[in-house]
């Protein structure tokens, strides 16, 4: 069974700068509409019957041209969303954590949250959902993505905005099948 995790298109905005849950810009809602016609255009047997997001705004936005082409609701699931900010720390100090975190490994993670739990969390979310895309965020397909393959980087590759990541179902197994489109653009 095939599972599609898809990061959220290009936002308005980024982490520390003025709106802590943007949407979609312009090119955003193109490459939202780009990664539904993909998806949609998939052989039967592999074409995601669920659609799933993240709470957050630029992940719905991206998910919704999928859902609506498919006639289905968008399932919110917290377990794929942003990976969490350690508590006490501002929107503006967020982006200098983020930078810090993701240049080393997921048990070197500094904060209050168990982050190698969080990890397994977001795989385990992925592992309870055969047949759906899941609309999700950087960090949060990297989670996976490293569970999957055992690599222990926070980042392992780097999914552009609306790239498609491709991964099976075998039992209660994640298997990598592609990697999504790397990215051309920063995520702060």
């Amino acid at each position: 069974m095939r599972l599609y995790l898809i990061r959220h298109g290009r936002p308005t905005g980024v982490w520390g700068g003025g709106d802590d849950d943007p949407g979609l810009d312009d090119l955003g809602r193109d490459q939202a509409a780009q990664a539904a016609r993909a998806l949609i255009a998939l052989p039967a047997e592999h074409r995601p019957s669920i659609v799933v997001s993240s709470p957050l705004r630029r992940c719905r936005e991206t998910a919704q041209p999928l859902a609506d082409a498919l006639g289905v609701p968008i399932e919110i699931d917290p377990r794929v969303g942003e990976i969490p900010t350690p508590a006490g720390l501002s929107a503006a100090e967020r982006p200098a954590w983020l930078r810090g975190a993701l240049d080393g490994g997921w048990g070197e993670i500094q904060g209050d949250i168990d982050y190698e739990g969080w990890r397994q969390g977001v795989a385990g979310a992925l592992a309870a959902r055969a047949g759906a895309a899941v609309f999700s965020h950087f960090v949060a397909i990297n989670a996976a993505v490293s569970v999957i393959t055992g690599d222990g980087r926070v980042i392992g590759f780097r999914p552009d905005h609306a790239s498609i990541t491709t991964l099976a179902l075998e039992g209660e197994r994640l298997r990598l099948i592609a990697r999504g489109d790397e990215a051309r653009t920063g995520i702060l």
